[in-house]
C-alpha cells in the first residue's frame, strides 16, 4: 500500500527482475536474480503489470494460453498441462463464455481479467500483481482476490499485491508493507499496519477502522 509515487510499482518490477535495484540484490531460490535467465525467472515468477495492452486480434483463450510460454520448448507443442492451466485460469476469471472472442472487442475490465488469467495460467509459485482490482467491478475484484488467495493457502504460493483499496487489503492480506516517498512507512501484520494513525500519516486522510472495514471520515 501507499500513495501515488511511493515506489510500489518500482518495488514489484525489481522483484520481477525487470528493473535492477540501485543497491543490494534480489535472490531467487537463494541465487542472485541477476544470474538467472529470463526463462528461469518466468518459470518461478508470474508478474501482472499495472497496464497491459491487448492490441492484437488474439482470442481470449489464445491470449491466456500465452502465459504458458515459459514452459513450452522452442519447437515444442502445448501439453495437456498447458491446456488444463489455461482452462482453470479462464474459469477462475469468469472468461469461459468469452474464450473465442477477440481481445480487441472486450471492455477495459474484461481485458484486465484476461491479463490476470494469463498470470494465473503461467504459474510458478510466485505471483506479483500490480493493482489487480483496478478497473474491475466489485464481483470480479473479489473473484480475482479469492483466486490468488486460494493459491497462497492451498499451494503455499507467494503472492505480493499492490492495492489502492484499503478494504480489499484488510479483507485478503495477512501482511502489509506501507510505502511512502520510496521508503518503508510500516510493515507487519495487516491489523498492526492498517491503523488510523498510519493512514493519516501516509495518505493524509482520517479513517475509522473496524476489523476488516475501513471507513473514511469527513474533514
Amino acid at each position: 500500500m501507499g500513495p501515488n509515487g511511493a515506489g510500489k510499482t518500482t518495488l514489484l518490477r525489481c522483484m520481477a527482475g525487470i528493473l535492477a535495484p540501485s543497491r543490494g540484490e534480489i535472490l531467487l531460490d537463494g541465487r542472485p536474480m541477476a544470474d538467472c535467465s529470463r526463462r528461469e525467472i518466468a518459470r518461478r515468477i508470474a508478474y501482472s503489470p499495472q497496464e497491459s495492452e491487448e492490441r492484437f486480434g488474439f482470442t481470449v483463450r489464445q491470449a491466456v494460453l500465452m502465459g504458458r510460454h515459459p514452459w513450452v520448448s522452442r519447437f515444442g507443442s502445448l501439453s495437456l498441462e498447458d491446456e488444463g492451466a489455461t482452462g482453470r485460469a479462464l474459469s477462475a476469471m469468469d472468461l469461459v463464455h468469452l474464450s473465442d472472442r477477440s481481445v480487441t472487442n472486450l471492455s477495459g475490465g474484461e481485458k484486465r481479467r484476461v491479463a490476470l488469467a494469463r498470470t494465473l495460467a503461467q504459474g510458478g509459485g510466485v505471483y506479483l500483481l500490480d493493482e489487480p482490482a483496478a478497473g474491475l467491478d466489485i464481483r470480479h475484484a473479489l473473484m480475482a482476490m479469492r483466486a490468488f488467495t486460494s493459491l497462497a493457502v492451498t499451494l503455499k504460493a507467494a503472492v505480493a499485491v499492490v492495492l489502492h483499496d484499503l478494504n480489499l487489503a484488510a479483507m485478503f492480506c495477512p501482511m502489509m508493507l506501507m510505502l511512502d516517498a520510496g521508503g518503508i512507512a510500516a510493515y507487519g501484520a495487516t491489523p498492526d499496519v492498517l491503523t488510523p494513525e498510519n493512514v493519516a500519516r501516509v495518505f493524509g486522510v482520517r479513517a475509522r477502522i473496524d476489523g476488516r472495514h475501513v471507513r473514511f471520515l469527513e474533514e
